[in-house]
């Protein structure tokens, strides 16, 4: 079956830069012959599908999918079944979806028996960095000991390097450095935050970029992938946006893009910001009003929409 090219992505395996290709009308994985095969992959497949984007990433999940595969029919066949550190990169400004993937490729891995649990541990620098000397490597292995059979998911890792050789956050990325080895195969190690902070913390830790074969850029979203996010959002519970207020949401996006800071802005998170606060304007125009019919109740209007001052 012939891939049609819609592009490509960028993915660091081992050190090494790749381009991939993206991706395909029909999944030839998933087709009606092979449907009751892969029966683990097509259930992530559908929970991945309801996240808008994210091509890189489900390019990625499916290649994990196909080696953890293989290597079952490897070992039917008597063959070795060579094993590999999992630990992974996610580099993106906040909002696009980083934890949430994470939190999808522990589901994906406790099925495969990759991970016994596949639960989420969720930590930032004050999670794992203490107040004196011997504390931030206790604290870093009690975060790991919870974290074995599932995922250590470390946001804004770049803050364990800011404070330089004194600063107990080397004693923390040490501590990470020795279980990474130590229990590769018992959990899995996630480090996130922004681009170019990631970057300026593998380059003071050059040791550590061998040990994160999976680096996974999270780009921002377009003014369509946020209207369609909020789309989405809206469609689950149960509203609407008029006309009007699309148009006048879809306005709001191209011109606060367009002049802000791409660090400041949250994506996602941005999006459900100015939903919620919408939600409860329309509340209080339709209690004001006495307006209660089904109609009423699932639109908002042009009126309703409050717009975060977030920059």
């Amino acid at each position: 079956m012939k891939m049609k090219n819609n592009g490509q992505i960028n993915i660091v395996l081992n050190g090494q830069k790749h381009k991939l290709k993206l991706t395909h009308k029909q999944d030839p994985l998933l087709t009606e012959k092979n449907a009751n095969k892969h029966v683990i992959l097509n259930d992530i497949e559908n929970e991945m599908s309801k996240l808008v984007g994210m091509d890189e990433m489900k390019r990625i999940i499916k290649e994990i999918y196909a080696w953890i595969y293989v290597n079952k029919k490897r070992e039917e066949q008597g063959l070795k079944a060579g094993k590999q550190a999992l630990h992974m990169m996610f580099k993106g400004n906040p909002g696009t979806g980083k934890t949430t993937v994470a939190r999808l490729i522990g589901k994906l891995f406790v099925q495969m028996n990759v991970l016994s649990k596949g639960h989420l541990i969720e930590a930032e620098r004050a999670d794992l960095v203490g107040e004196y000397i011997g504390h931030t490597a206790q604290k870093t292995r009690d975060l790991i000991k919870k974290a074995i059979g599932g995922i250590l998911f470390v946001d804004e890792a770049y803050s364990l390097a800011r404070g330089g050789e004194k600063d107990f956050g080397k004693e923390a990325i040490d501590t990470l450095v020795k279980h990474m080895e130590d229990r590769q195969h018992e959990f899995i190690l996630i480090l996130a935050g922004y681009s170019k902070e990631m970057d300026h913390f593998l380059s003071l830790n050059p040791g550590l970029q061998s040990r994160f074969p999976l680096v996974i850029d999270f780009p921002d979203y377009s003014v369509d992938q946020l209207m369609e996010i909020a789309r989405r959002m809206l469609f689950e519970k149960q509203y609407e946006l008029s006309t009007d207020a699309e148009w006048k949401l879809k306005d709001h996006l191209v011109a606060y893009k367009a002049g802000t800071n791409p660090k400041s802005f949250s994506n996602g998170r941005y999006i459900r910001n100015v939903i919620e606060k919408s939600i409860r304007a329309q509340a209080m125009r339709l209690l004001l009003h006495d307006e209660f019919d089904r109609k009423d109740l699932l639109t908002l209007r042009s009126q309703d929409l409050i717009f975060s001052d977030e920059k």
